[in-house]
């Protein structure tokens, strides 16, 4: 079968790399160190021993109703889809959206994504 027919290779982000107990979140909070933008605040643990990351998003009830948080989750979980190759291991990571979040564009949210995790310094080439 020539490479034409076959199907295209798939970035999944699947349930393993999200962060899901509230514990987990604290943890990051507690032990970890903050980033913060003008949109985003990225929460970073970095952790010994783990063979991947894990994202979590926070969308709380200041940025609008539900139909606006589920926006802007969805837009940030498909920014973490499509990035996550350049994400390095061992590192948990919490996004919380701020207010001005809500009103911002995909491209406005993943430049700032870009731009917090090479502060962090989560990146691969970084």
């Amino acid at each position: 079968m020539s490479d034409l027919t076959s199907k295209p290779r798939r970035f999944r982000f699947p349930a393993t790399r999200r962060l899901k107990r509230s514990r987990d979140f604290e943890r990051v909070r507690k032990e970890g160190r903050t980033v913060r933008g003008a949109l985003l605040t990225l929460g970073v643990l970095r952790l010994e021993g783990e063979t991947g990351f894990k994202v979590g998003i926070v969308t709380s009830r200041r940025l609008g109703g539900a139909v606006v948080r589920n926006r802007v989750r969805r837009r940030l979980r498909e920014i973490m889809r499509r990035r996550q190759h350049e994400v390095v291991a061992g590192v948990w990571l919490v996004v919380i959206a701020r207010p001005p979040a809500a009103g911002a564009t995909s491209a406005m949210l993943e430049k700032e994504w870009q731009r917090l995790t090479q502060r962090a310094g989560v990146l691969a080439d970084s």
